[in-house]
């Protein structure tokens, strides 16, 4: 007769029933730990480039915000609908693409944009803003969009987990914002170790999903296609949307950013409290996929503006200055005194 193993509640002598697995579980709550507390430095470090008049006037002038909320919450939840039905994935997996396009934006967009010369006081306004309003704009887009396959009541909106991001956000900018007020040249210092040091965070925060996260290259073929398909048509119907508006193009870069790096964190909460356990495996690992392809884009988007400012000189005039007075450019990589003025 052959012995169950040593973990294992035994029941009838002869059947086992392993204990659960919830490694994945305790894993995301450990980086999410982590996560959260880096981001807020790295967050705190990009308000250090901020100037509270110029953040405030996105808010009372909010054309760039509308623009980016049209994105948001219009074009990203429509798009994995569409997607969901051309792909014909299953309805637990649908649920989970739609999920993810109704997400607010994430704390990464702020990183990516400060190092492709966006409008840092646009996109912090923006994920604020998208944060905000997620908190009723997540259950109306999957109360729309959720219907065909199953009811949005079972799915669970983790209101508390989108209040953390709303204060991992708010609080460290505000306090960055002040630094940079009464000493700027501190500020200066500050903003450049936490690009840097937010740069090796969303890198490591894919590596280490990649590498730990159990079932994380079995998943669907269809959800990896999914996964590489779907921040690409974030980031380019959201430079579309933005050039179509007549925004300047650090502006379109913002909102394109904005559009395509989704809160993949929250997404991930989501799924784990709306589904039972024997279904996660079907779709726990989207959302990491969706995040590691959302940040390979961005790097590809990245050198691309990079070899292009090196091709065709420097920055035109149009790029660093706007009709508006609460345009901002932060100067991406140059930080010497001159970009930072």
């Amino acid at each position: 007769m052959q012995s169950c193993p040593a973990n294992v509640t035994i029941c009838n002598g002869t059947s086992c029933l392993q204990p659960v697995d919830n490694f994945n579980y305790i894993l995301s709550i450990t980086l999410s730990t982590v996560i959260t507390t880096l981001l807020a430095l790295v967050m705190f470090s990009l308000g250090c480039s901020v100037e509270f008049q110029k953040f405030w006037g996105h808010i009372r002038h909010p054309w760039g915000i509308v623009v980016g909320f049209l994105c948001q919450f219009g074009i990203m939840p429509l798009a994995g609908f569409v997607l969901s039905l051309a792909f014909d994935i299953l309805p637990i997996q649908a649920v989970v693409v739609l999920i993810m396009g109704c997400c607010p934006g994430g704390t990464s967009s702020n990183i990516l944009t400060y190092w492709l010369d966006g409008d840092m006081d646009l996109s912090l306004s923006m994920t604020t803003c998208s944060t905000l309003l997620a908190l009723g704009m997540m259950p109306l887009c999957l109360f729309v969009y959720t219907k065909k396959w199953v009811d949005s009541s079972a799915i669970i909106i983790p209101y508390d987990s989108i209040g953390i991001s709303l204060a991992t956000l708010v609080v460290p900018v505000a306090v960055g914002m002040f630094v940079n007020y009464k000493w700027p040249e501190k500020a200066k210092k500050i903003l450049k170790v936490g690009s840097i040091l937010g740069g090796i965070l969303i890198v490591l925060v894919a590596v280490i999903g990649g590498v730990l996260y159990k079932g994380s290259w079995t998943i669907d073929p269809k959800l990896w296609i999914l996964g590489t398909i779907f921040p690409a048509i974030g980031y380019t119907v959201g430079f579309a949307l933005a050039y179509t508006s007549n925004l300047t193009p650090s502006r379109c870069r913002t909102v394109s950013l904005e559009t395509g790096m989704q809160n993949t964190q929250l997404c991930s909460t989501i799924v784990q409290l709306s589904f039972p356990p024997e279904q996660l495996g079907l779709i726990f690992t989207f959302p990491l996929i969706y995040s590691i392809f959302q940040l390979l884009i961005a790097l590809i988007l990245l050198t691309g503006y990079r070899i292009y400012l090196k091709t065709c000189g420097k920055k035109t005039e149009q790029e660093n200055t706007d009709d508006s007075p609460y345009a901002v450019t932060n100067g991406g990589f140059n930080l010497d005194e001159k970009a930072t003025k």
